[in-house]
Parts: structure tokens; C-alpha cells; sequence
């Protein structure tokens, strides 16, 4: 039996009313939290720019809805444009072993082929887990050597969107076999596209959306994918790990073990191998309690792949300080935090923040890196008043499972995020149905933040 046929079927195991509390807790936590970052996103100019480039795809006639726009449309281009909006204030979910965004295609896919199928709000949960569990699950088991090239979130992404939409469709575990294959050939985004300014990153997410819900509308109507996809001689292992992958750890624990409960949320507005060394200098600037005046010199140690992808030093646009450890450091030191004013123009030439990046020095810590993908942690040293010194070490992230926002905190990420577009009013109103969402519908939830101006 091929991989893809397996991970169907364990996949249609899955039976939503059977499910511990935990884990739709977990599922209703990481749809609130797609909603916060599209819903920011939705806002943007490049969303204008996605729109823009789709003449005809959008009308007030349309079948599925675009979050911050009346008009609507297909379920494929819905999925993209929503998909793309999710991605683009790096505020997404993280699942840590697959170095991957899941929320940003499996949400956007499950919620574009759930309102053309009417779905209720336990079933569009239920294709939020299969997206989750199955794209997580082969994200897994080809890191980190796929990361070397490949952006997960625009490749294995497309399985995750797949399996939404197959969930969302009710596909029979053959059917769903060949949505996922399908969406395997369409499999996509390369990591350079996050070293430059540029806004192809965030389109990655958009276009795993949409390529999963494509290969499960077409699934549907009997269009068939290559059985070996994954392991075959020319499929995606070969191809895009360039080396042997355990196919059998993809299956492990799947319809079992749910990794939506393991999801990353993140505090903080930036690339996440930011992250360990943002809590830690924060750690210390409570427990020492000096000012960013006062320190002399900042040493931080992690590992190898965070140096490589957010290690850069030089700083002039949005992207290129949310992919900087430097920046968002000092940031996080000068002002507190690292949300969205961090990215504001005012804050990009802070001569307090700039200050502190001249005091700052990177390098790769051999046991931080050998606990890498699994552990993304951070060592920082820092020298102040005169010469006094001061360390902490981040082992996990906050925000990772291990130290996980607590209900609060990713309704504060939600407030922040939501309501400067929606009012106050409104998002709390999405909130609470998100929080409802097993005794509603997924029309329910949509019509909360809909945009019928």
C-alpha cells in the first residue's frame, strides 16, 4: 500500500465526536488565531496587489467569502487570496518539527471548500484536524533537509490543504488519496524568496491553498494521482529531501496522537528563529532590571539555521527587520515587545533601537544546534553598568508547547490584531463564535466577520 493511501485512510479514522476536550480546544485556539492574522493581513497592500492581479475572479455573486472584502469567490481563488493574507504579518502558527505554518493553507483551505459544502462548525473542525495532522505528520518526516532549499509552508502546505478539503468534501479514503497527490505535483516555494525583499513568501501559503483545494475538487470528480508520490523513485522524497526519508514516521500516531495539540502560537510579529532569544533578553531585562542605555554588549548563541535565515545585519524595510535577530533583540529591549508597531516606519530608524544593534554579536551554539528542529532555543549573554554581566538560556520558545500561551494571551494577540480593522465589538463577537463553534455553523462564523459594506 502506497504512503499517500495510508495516511487517508488512518486520516478518515478520525471521528470529530469522539475527540478529547483538549484537542478541540487546541483546534478552536489555532482558527482564532488564523482568523487574527488574516484578518490584519486581509489589509495590506499586497493583498490589493494579489486582488488586483485576479480581474473577474471577485464578485458580490461569488461562492466563498474573502476575509476584509465584500465580494466573494471561487473556493480556489478564496483560498488563495485568504491563504496569502494569513501569512503576511508573520503572526501564524508554527508546528516546530516540520519547520511549517499549517494555519495559513489548511485554514484557509478548510474554510473556502467548507462554506461551498455548508459545512457545520464541528465538521469544518474536523477538516481543520486532517489538514493539521497529515501535513505535519510528512513535514516531519523530511526535516530538516528539505528545509535546505524548501519553504514547508508553500510545499508540504499543499497536503495540508488537501486534506482539508478532502475532509471538507466527505472524499472516500481512495479519493482523498488522489486529492493528496495531486497536490503533491503542485508542491512549491523556494527559501530564497524569504532571503530578499519580497512579497513571494506570504503567496506560498496562499498558493498551497489553493493547490489543495483544486487537487481535492478535481479527487472528487475522479481525476487520479500517482499512487507513489511521496516514496517513488521520482516523487517528492527524491526530489525535494535529495536523500532517504522514514515514510513509516509520517503514519506514526496519525488518527491517534494529534499534533494540532503541539502547534506553536506565536507572541511575537517575526520570524520565529527570532524568537528564543527575544524571551530571553526580556527574561533578563525583568529579572536585572537595567535599560537598554545601560547595556554594553549583547552575545547571542542558538543555532545554526536561525543565523542562517534571520542572522542578517543589515536592516532597511519590514521584511528585513522581521527576519533579523538584531533588530527584533534590541527592539524587544528598548521597547518591551516585538507586536506590530515594532514594523512601523518610525520604529525601523529608532536610533535607541539602532544603538543596541551596534552592541549585538551572533553565533551558533554547538548544543543549541544539535537540539535543532526539535528545541529552538537561545542562549543570551548580556554586559551592562559598568561591566556587570548577566546570561539566560531559552530552551523553548514561549509559545511552544512546552511554555504555551495561555487562553489570555491569544486573546490579547487577537484583540490587537482584530479589532484596529473590525471595532472592538465585532472581534469579540468572532471570538465568541469561534469558542461556540461546535454548537454553530461555519456560515455562523463567516458572517461575523464578513465585510457586507
Amino acid at each position: 500500500m502506497s504512503v499517500i493511501l495510508e495516511l487517508a485512510l488512518r486520516a478518515n479514522t478520525i471521528n470529530i465526536e469522539t475527540l478529547e476536550p483538549r484537542t478541540i480546544r487546541e483546534c478552536k485556539r489555532v482558527i482564532l488565531d488564523w482568523l487574527a492574522c488574516t484578518i490584519s493581513g486581509s489589509q495590506t497592500h499586497l493583498v490589493d496587489s494579489l486582488k488586483c492581479a485576479l480581474p473577474g475572479e471577485l464578485s458580490a455573486a461569488g461562492v466563498c467569502s474573502i476575509v476584509g472584502d465584500h465580494r466573494k469567490a471561487s473556493p480556489r481563488t478564496a483560498a488563495l487570496i485568504n491563504g496569502t493574507s494569513s501569512h503576511i504579518v508573520e503572526f501564524d502558527d508554527i508546528f516546530r518539527d516540520a519547520l511549517y505554518h499549517p494555519g495559513s493553507p489548511v485554514i484557509a483551505a478548510g474554510i473556502a471548500v467548507g462554506q461551498y459544502r455548508n459545512l457545520s462548525g464541528l465538521d469544518f473542525m474536523k477538516a481543520v484536524i486532517h489538514g493539521y495532522e497529515v501535513s505535519t505528520r510528512i513535514g516531519s518526516a523530511v526535516q530538516p533537509a528539505h528545509y535546505k532549499h524548501w519553504h514547508t509552508t508553500g510545499t508540504v502546505g499543499c497536503f495540508g490543504a488537501a486534506a482539508a478539503a478532502a475532509a471538507s468534501l466527505g472524499l472516500a479514503s481512495p479519493q482523498y488519496a488522489h486529492a493528496l497527490a495531486t497536490s503533491a505535483t503542485f508542491a512549491a516555494g523556494l527559501r530564497e524568496a524569504f532571503q530578499a525583499d519580497c512579497m513571494s513568501k506570504p503567496l506560498h501559503a496562499g498558493r498551497a491553498a489553493e493547490a489543495g483545494v483544486f487537487s481535492a475538487l478535481l479527487a472528487k470528480e475522479g481525476f487520479t494521482g500517482a499512487p507513489a508520490i511521496l516514496e517513488g523513485p521520482a516523487g517528492f522524497g527524491v526530489a525535494m529531501v535529495q536523500g532517504d526519508v522514514d515514510w513509516d514516521s509520517a503514519l506514526e500516531g496519525l488518527g491517534v496522537d494529534f499534533n494540532i495539540e503541539k502547534v506553536t502560537l506565536k507572541n511575537h510579529g517575526c520570524c520565529g528563529h527570532n524568537f528564543a532569544a527575544i524571551d530571553a533578553i526580556l527574561a533578563l531585562k525583568r529579572e536585572r532590571r537595567f535599560s537598554w542605555k545601560e547595556v554594553e554588549h549583547i552575545e547571542i548563541e542558538t543555532y545554526k539555521t536561525a543565523l542562517q535565515v534571520v542572522g542578517r545585519m543589515e536592516v532597511e524595510t519590514v521584511f528585513e527587520a522581521r527576519f533579523s535577530l538584531l533588530y527584533t533583540v534590541a527592539h524587544a529591549l528598548v521597547h518591551g515587545a516585538v507586536r506590530l508597531d515594532a514594523f512601523q516606519e518610525d520604529r525601523l530608524h529608532d536610533p535607541a533601537v539602532r544603538t543596541v544593534m551596534d552592541r549585538i554579536s551572533l553565533m551558533v551554539n554547538d548544543d543549541l544546534d544539535a537540539a535543532y528542529p526539535g528545541k529552538r532555543g537561545a542562549l543570551v549573554r548580556v554586559t551592562y553598568n559598568g561591566g556587570q554581566k548577566a546570561e539566560f538560556i531559552q530552551r523553548f520558545r514561549h509559545g511552544d508547547p512546552e511554555e504555551p500561551l495561555t487562553d489570555v494571551e491569544v486573546t490579547s494577540k487577537f484583540l490587537e490584531l482584530t479589532s484596529p480593522v473590525t471595532g472592538e465589538k465585532k472581534a469579540l463577537l468572532i471570538q465568541e463564535c469561534v469558542h461556540n463553534l461546535e454548537h454553530t455553523t461555519l456560515a455562523n462564523l463567516i458572517s461575523t466577520f464578513q465585510n457586507d459594506q
